[in-house]
């Protein structure tokens, strides 16, 4: 009998994530010899003030196959490379707040913010909602915002290092606090009102104006977030009870383990090298009041010109010296506020991605270092041990990025989609509407990216679209959620992959988690489809 059970608990032992990648690879592989290769012809087109590349009307073409061999092998390099920003992203934010960690700056603001949320108990109305519940919600609200409006994706892996050790510190896992940032905006990408990477580029494509049916589109999101708030909720309250049911308790114990050690006495100081990085950072951000007086701040179709700068200078200037006269610890963390105030005003004013942010984080680290009074060569030397404790992070969104380009190589994306695309021709509308929102959810598993899917399949399902009587808003909305719900799941999203490593999550405990609620979340987009055919909707 034990050696049975022994047995049978060696064979359901699930593969390590880089085996789950080879294994996906070779499948990709097995696909190019069995599908033929095909492509459409791309052009060059203006959408919404900024050029695409799209596909060419009735273009297709089958071309001479390309299977895939010896080229397994090579992908992983070349998966390195196409990921390379996500990778560099990985390993500077691993570094940056490696530093920020052993100044116990995080462990500071965490503990001294759970003692002021706890002294909300003492009210009624908020006691009997529970304060952990009002936090959580909030947070996974101004998360899906951020996704629903300017497309958050990348930048929750900066976060993650951040509602991790909140969540542990609340009582709860590793998986809350992912929930909290990156979940949450993926369900803001998903009912996205505003993301003019996926709905910008989608309507521009569908020759429809920019950002209409929102009213409709806000129903689904505030539907969509009703859901996906009430999963976490009920999934903390089972947590708080029994801590070893989290599927991740044994893997939590890192972030337990460094969480004592940061409960130890913490002397609040503050060295003059604090006081010098402060008066360092005031004079960059007073040049840059000067040099930049205003700045456009764009959401969506709305644009907004406003003194970001000149705020931001004052601001810090006053919340710099308050924070410095508490401890060396605050003014870390209020850099780190206005890190990500940065963040935002980049993303949304000056069109920043993957690598500004990275150097934004890679500064923060380095003045952190700088005010805790660390030497140079400590500095580094912390720096570098983050970068060692997030490589294998990074490893697994390199090694991810080699299915993509096993299938390009192959040349057979484009013959899928052919195909899938011509299948439909003699369905109903409702079937329809849903046979294109499974498509793009397959698609997603392919092609992550919510802008290339967009110019990949929407000029041709506009026009499919047309041809059935079916609203161009209705292709949109199914592209929208088949892009946005599966970005939890898809081992090919370095943005997810790269998320786990930081939280330490093992790829099959995630996706053992998440599939419960990806499949509500994907019956859910399916009956909220059903109405943009057959119900006048505004917009549609």
């Amino acid at each position: 009998m034990y050696f049975n059970v022994q047995t049978m608990a060696k064979a359901r032992k699930f593969p390590h994530t880089y085996v789950i990648i080879f294994y996906l690879i070779l499948f990709s592989a097995f696909l190019t010899w069995v599908i033929p290769g095909g492509r459409f012809e791309r052009t060059i087109m203006e959408i919404n003030g900024t050029e695409r590349e799209v596909i060419a009307d009735d273009s297709f073409v089958y071309t001479e196959s390309q299977p895939q061999t010896w080229q397994v092998f090579s992908a992983f390099f070349d998966g390195f490379v196409d990921k390379a920003d996500i990778i560099v992203f990985i390993l500077m934010i691993g570094g940056a707040f490696w530093i920020m960690n052993h100044s116990k700056a995080i462990d500071v603001g965490i503990l001294s913010f759970l003692r002021r949320a706890r002294r909300l108990e003492n009210k009624r109305t908020i006691r009997r909602l529970g304060v952990d519940n009002i936090i959580v919600t909030l947070i996974v609200l101004l998360f899906s915002i951020f996704g629903a409006t300017f497309g958050m994706s990348e930048e929750t892996i900066a976060f993650v290092i951040i509602f991790v050790p909140l969540s542990i510190s609340m009582g709860y896992d590793s998986i809350t606090g992912l929930y909290m940032c990156y979940v949450a905006a993926a369900l803001g990408f998903a009912g996205a009102l505003l993301n003019p990477f996926t709905i910008g580029i989608a309507q521009g494509l569908s020759h429809l104006p920019l950002f209409s049916g929102i009213e409709y589109r806000f129903f689904c999101w505030v539907v969509i977030n009703i859901v996906g708030i009430a999963w976490i909720l009920r999934y903390m309250h089972r947590i708080r009870k029994h801590p070893q049911k989290s599927p991740v308790y044994e893997e939590d114990a890192y972030w337990r383990n460094r969480q004592e050690e940061s409960t130890e006495a913490v002397k609040l100081e503050t060295p003059k090298s604090a006081w010098v990085s402060w008066i360092i950072l005031t004079a960059v951000f007073t040049y840059c009041a000067f040099a930049l007086p205003t700045t456009r701040l764009t959401v969506g179709n709305a644009s907004v010109v406003w003194p970001v700068f000149p705020v931001l200078a004052v601001a810090f200037a006053i919340g710099g010296y308050f924070s410095l006269r508490k401890s060396v610890h605050f003014f870390i963390l209020n850099m780190l506020s206005f890190t990500i105030l940065m963040l935002i005003v980049g993303v949304m004013g000056y069109g920043w991605y993957v690598m500004e942010i990275a150097t934004l984080f890679m500064a923060l680290g380095i003045f952190s270092g700088i005010s805790m009074d660390y030497s140079p060569n400590t500095i580094t030397r912390l720096f570098l041990e983050g970068v060692k404790d997030i490589t294998g992070a990074a490893l697994v969104v390199g090694l991810a990025g080699g299915i993509i380009i096993i299938l390009n190589n192959g040349q057979i994306i484009d013959t899928l989609l052919h195909n899938v695309s011509g299948a439909m021709a003699d369905m109903g509308k409702v079937a329809t509407v849903g046979s294109m929102y499974l498509m793009q959810t397959a698609i997603n598993v392919f092609i992550p990216s919510g802008s290339a899917k967009a110019a990949l399949t929407m000029p041709i399902m506009s026009q499919f679209s047309d041809l059935i009587g079916l609203s161009r808003q209705a292709t949109v909305m199914a592209f929208q959620f088949g892009d946005g719900f599966t970005n939890m799941i898809t081992p090919t999203s370095g943005v997810l992959i790269g998320a786990l490593g930081v939280a330490k999550i093992p790829f099959n405990k995630w996706v053992k988690w998440v599939t419960p609620l990806m499949i509500i979340l994907v019956i859910l987009g399916f009956l909220l489809l059903i109405p943009t055919v057959t119900m006048q909707l505004n917009g549609f």
